[in-house]
């Protein structure tokens, strides 16, 4: 697989978050690049095809943004955020979705062992943490989701575009009153950080796709259109489009 790029940005703004990975995404020709960050203020991410109205609470998070990728409502508070943007013809993404799925959940299960958690695949196990009519991410599963503690605590999306194939997702370091009792990591460790969890994560993502990860930072033009595409994520008219 060869060497990939690997990007760090705690503390970011949340237009600029989704701006940098929507660049990753539709830029043709860059290399494979893994990216961990986190967010300031604590963000609120609808998915794409969502209504506001259907997330009760939402005003609660600090800020509120839509990706472009499907799925529930994700409060990015306590967490590692992750994403991976590539050709679409790399092994990773060979053989369907399930597939790509399978493979980036067994290497995040992988990570999390390290802290003491047995994450296993949800199957056709029924949740305790599943839950009717709030809009989260994390009260909804489906039997690819990672889980412990019979609650899901992995969020992941896909979107694919021009060849190319953005996953991002959500870790759960703890919880927020907006998910309430999910799957996280500080029922085993307190206070772990993002910067704990990534380093497993990284080596865990090198042995399942046989890559290597060169520390690096976005280009120029990459944050230009970062910052370029970012401004809608927050807009008002787009939050509020359904």
């Amino acid at each position: 697989m060869g060497t990939w790029r690997l990007i760090t940005t705690w503390g970011a703004a949340p237009e600029f978050n989704m701006g940098l990975d929507e660049a990753l995404l539709v830029t043709p020709g860059l290399p494979p690049t893994l990216r961990f960050y986190s967010w300031k203020p604590d963000t609120l991410s609808l998915g794409y095809f969502q209504k506001l109205s259907e997330v009760p609470g939402a005003e609660r998070a600090g800020a509120l943004v839509r990706r472009i990728t499907g799925g529930g409502a994700i409060h990015h508070v306590r967490e590692l955020t992750f994403s991976i943007s590539a050709d679409m013809s790399i092994d990773l993404y060979a053989g369907g979705l399930a597939t790509s799925y399978g493979r980036v959940h067994a290497a995040i299960a992988r990570a999390l062992a390290n802290f003491g958690v047995d994450a296993k695949l949800r199957g056709e196990a029924s949740l305790a943490s599943d839950r009717a009519n709030t809009g989260m991410c994390f009260h909804h599963s489906t039997a690819l989701d990672l889980t412990w503690d019979g609650r899901k605590g992995v969020g992941s999306a896909q979107r694919r575009k021009g060849g190319r194939v953005l996953h991002h997702g959500s870790i759960k370091l703890g919880t927020s009153p907006l998910e309430g009792d999910i799957a996280s990591l500080e029922s085993r460790r307190k206070s772990v950080a993002p910067s704990d969890l990534a380093p497993f994560l990284r080596e865990a993502l090198a042995a399942e796709i046989g890559a290597e990860f060169e520390a690096s930072v976005p280009e120029r033009d990459e944050r230009e259109l970062a910052r370029e595409l970012g401004q809608r994520y927050t807009a008002r008219e787009f939050v509020n489009l359904r």
